[in-house]
Parts: structure tokens; C-alpha cells; sequence
């Protein structure tokens, strides 16, 4: 049975998982620009045939997977209607998915076909419904959601992820978005199934019961 999957999701020692003042020029927010490192240097490492516990993990975030949920954060730091469709997301025109995206949105705009077979669907659907399209578009894969942190908690709430990889990393915020805030009832149906760690991050990922 396809799962919904969350992999890679960065977290400060402080719980953060995106700092304040979201922006172009800062798209993770303030203080937060160096939490990545672990997977900058896990991806070169990748490309340099070396393996290790963050290769590994970065191996892992890719297999099976047919189609992505995002947030509208996290396709770019345009808040509010869209002015125009000239924004087209981060990566460039070739965008590392290669499958169908829905990006949540309460402004709603025509899907974005772009190079590499990646297409955005923008939706202002419920996530229950999101959720069924991205199954449906993943062909029996599973479906990776992306982030950010306020979509994530959203499905975490409703119980609907199914494994969670938290790399939290030595770094202190102080203030932004915190990823396990306000979850109810929602987290005591997941169980940490593996912790690992390396001078870089430690890695735990969570199951659902």
C-alpha cells in the first residue's frame, strides 16, 4: 500500500524548522541558513562515491516516490495573490521531481508544466483530497510531502504521514516555525523506529503506529 512519506525535514536543536522573516534573500528565514550543511555535503559526498549515514539518507528520500505535496512557502516567497505567474519556483526550469507536485494554496493559478516532467498543481482542496490526487498521480508510489513545516503539521494532525526522518542539526534559532507544536492528539500515533547519528545531524524517524 503507497505511504505518505516525509524525508530530510532539517530541525534546529531548538525544535525550529525554518527560521523568521521567510524571504527571497533568506528562503528558510533567519538564523537558519546553515542547517542544511548536512545535506549539501552528503549530496557531494553522493557524487564523489564516499557513503555514510547522511548519503544514506538522502538515497533513501528518493526511492519510491511519484509525486510530492508541498506547501505554498515552500514554492516560493511570494505571499498573498499572485501579482502574475512569472514566479516559477526555485530550482530552475529542470526541478529535481520529475513528477506531478500540488502545491497548498488559498490563491489559485494554472498547473506549471516545466522541463524534466516535473508539473505544479496548485490546489485549495482539503488535504484528505490532496492527498488521494497525489496517490492517484504517483501510479502505486509513494508520495513524498515536502514541507513546510505548517503543511507538514496539517498532516501530522490528521494522522495521514506515515514515516517521518527528522535530521536535527547543533544549531539554535530562537525563533520561527516549529515543526511539533500544537499537534494534539495527532503525534501519539508515531513511535520512533530508528535513531542515528553522525557529527552532523542526528536522525530519527518516526512510524506510524
Amino acid at each position: 500500500m503507497p505511504k505518505l512519506r516525509v524525508h530530510n525535514l532539517t530541525v534546529s536543536l531548538d525544535g525550529f524548522a525554518a527560521g523568521p522573516d521567510q524571504r527571497l534573500e533568506a528562503p528558510l528565514g533567519d538564523g537558519f541558513e546553515s542547517a542544511h550543511e548536512w545535506m549539501f555535503a552528503a549530496m557531494q559526498d553522493r557524487a564523489d562515491g564516499t557513503s555514510g549515514i547522511e548519503v544514506d539518507r538522502v538515497e533513501r528520500s528518493e526511492q519510491n516516490i511519484g509525486a510530492t505535496i508541498m506547501g505554498r512557502n515552500m514554492f516560493g516567497p511570494l505571499r498573498g495573490a499572485w501579482q502574475d505567474e512569472s514566479w516559477t519556483g526555485w530550482w530552475g526550469d529542470n526541478r529535481p521531481y520529475h513528477h506531478d507536485v500540488f502545491v497548498h494554496t488559498h490563491h489559485l493559478r494554472r498547473p506549471l508544466p516545466m522541463e524534466g516532467g516535473t508539473t505544479f498543481h496548485f490546489t485549495d482542496e482539503p488535504i484528505e483530497t490532496v492527498l488521494q490526487r497525489a496517490y492517484e498521480a504517483a501510479g502505486g508510489k509513494d508520495v513524498r510531502l515536502a514541507g513546510g513545516p505548517a503543511t507538514i503539521q496539517q498532516y501530522l494532525r490528521a494522522g495521514l504521514v506515515d514515516e517521518l526522518h527528522l535530521a536535527i542539526v547543533p544549531i539554535l534559532v530562537g525563533s520561527g516555525e516549529r515543526l511539533l507544536d500544537n499537534l494534539g492528539d495527532g503525534i501519539d500515533g508515531y513511535q520512533v523506529a530508528e535513531l542515528v547519528s553522525s557529527p552532523a545531524a542526528t536522525h530519527a524517524r518516526l512510524i506510524r503506529r
